[in-house]
């Protein structure tokens, strides 16, 4: 390993969370460093950016104070890393990995770079078996699987936050391996009322027991957004590829660090893309995403919920529009169902998990459990369009099957999206069951016989 370097008198200037030096020394990207300010305050940092001439450096903590010309940098000559061991369950960190629940420090067995971990792609699995959330939207019409990566798309002002901490506190493994079962929540650039009610919900559940928490505060340099999912990460790697378990990673707000993306890239001089964003905001969300997975051989495996909020509710959105073409589907929150007060506000029709088919059906959740589910799928669909028919012809002009499936969708939003409390996926399998059983058995058409004779039929139906 290199010697550790000094620069004494090296700064040039700084702008924002950035610290620009004279390139007087030899240094490689994404190496970790320390500044002393010499007034006895040291600041961690990273090398983000190298030229001929200058070396970028973005500042975790806030620059304020720091003065140029007493700016002392040491250079690690390693990337940044997260010193873990199997403590940090139950334990809240700050974005960048400090404890800050007033406990005793971690008692690290292991010290993991928070870029990732290299995995050779061809030792990766497919993602299999299923994950019950207690969300019947989820559990029964876009299940997630171990390994998955399934992004929560949500607008400004809707439940997602209460969402995330549903899931958060009610995820749980159906099988033997139940025990092993960890969860990993980071919320990023929240307001301070909005972190606490994290740490309050988790404590008074006893889900912190189980779960590591990241809280990065709207108030905290844009630097520590932009790590605090790459801390979180960390840990659930350690979770899932050391202590072999099977972690859910939940991530709010996703929006929050793209909007850090924009600033520091900014700051660096870089031409912007749509809406500003840098050219590279894919490939670096790609980082973070595509750590998801599970890996042959390993016992454990690590599953994604990031949360975004879309800008004006549009899901063309850059941030959305590129998660969705890295991650496996999406969950979309509606806010005229919101309006409705339906909770959780799920819109199933513009929702989509792609690896459902690999978690579910026969020695996964329930034989019937897919042709239940495209069935309400379909149902659901031909309700909505009903719905649109009828705000311009009225109910007196739709024919008697429509008025039923008018009727279908009201009470598919009213008595399977609306719940508020945790949902096995038998019970709402049920749930989907009756509202079948209130349409006509020739418009069942994803069904196939047997399935209608066990389910439907022998329930009373005519």
């Amino acid at each position: 390993m290199r010697p550790e370097i000094y620069a004494l008198g090296a700064a040039k200037r700084i702008e924002g969370p950035l610290l620009f030096l004279k390139r007087t020394v030899k240094a490689g990207l994404n190496e970790a460093v320390e500044i002393d300010d010499g007034q006895g305050q040291t600041r961690l940092g990273y090398i983000a950016a190298l030229d001929r001439d200058t070396i970028t450096i973005e500042v975790m903590e806030s620059t304020r104070g720091l003065a140029l010309a007493d700016a002392r940098v040491r250079f690690h000559a390693e990337p940044l890393h997260f010193a873990v061991g199997p403590d940090i369950l139950g334990r809240v960190f700050n974005g960048i990995g400090r404890v800050i629940d007033g406990g005793p420090a971690i008692s690290a067995t292991r010290n993991f770079r928070i870029d990732g971990l290299p995995i050779n792609p061809a030792a990766r699995s497919m993602p299999t078996d299923f994950i019950e959330t207690g969300i019947s939207t989820i559990d029964l019409m876009n299940s997630l699987v171990r390994g998955q990566k399934l992004p929560i798309f949500s607008g400004s002002g809707l439940p997602h936050d209460r969402l995330a901490i549903q899931i958060a506190r009610q995820a749980r493994l159906r099988d033997s391996a139940a025990g092993e079962f960890a969860i990993v929540f980071a919320a990023i650039g929240v307001p301070y009322d909005t972190a606490d009610r994290f740490r309050r919900a988790m404590e008074d559940s006893g889900a912190l027991e189980h779960t590591v928490l990241f809280l990065n505060l709207a108030s905290d340099s844009s630097t520590q957004r932009l790590l605090c999912p790459r801390y979180a990460l960390t840990a659930a790697e350690y979770l899932a590829y050391e202590e072999g378990k099977h972690v859910l990673v939940v991530m709010t707000d996703m929006t929050n660090y793209c909007e850090a993306l924009r600033e520091v890239s900014s700051s660096h001089g870089v031409v912007p893309s749509r809406k500003g964003f840098p050219g590279y905001m894919y490939s670096d969300l790609a980082t973070l995403y595509e750590r998801a997975g599970s890996i042959k051989g390993v016992a454990g495996s690590l599953t994604q919920l990031p949360i975004l909020t879309m800008p004006s509710d549009d899901i063309t959105h850059p941030i959305s529009d590129l998660t969705g073409y890295i991650t496996e589907g999406q969950i979309v929150i509606d806010r005229e169902l919101d309006r409705a007060d339906i909770y959780p506000p799920v819109s199933v029709l513009p929702s989509l998990s792609r690896l459902m088919k690999d978690g579910t059906g026969a020695g996964m959740t329930h034989p019937d459990h897919p042709a239940l589910a495209n069935q309400l799928y379909a149902s659901y669909a031909r309700a909505v369009h009903v719905r649109v028919l009828a705000s311009v012809v009225g109910r007196e002009g739709l024919s008697g099957i429509d008025q039923q499936f008018l009727d279908f969708g009201t009470r598919f939003e009213q008595d399977l999206v609306h719940q508020h409390a945790a949902r096995t996926l038998e019970h709402s399998m049920e749930i989907g069951w009756q509202l079948l059983r209130t349409l006509p058995l020739s418009e069942l058409h994803r069904l196939n016989d047997e399935q209608i004779i066990r389910h439907i039929e022998t329930a009373g139906t005519t």
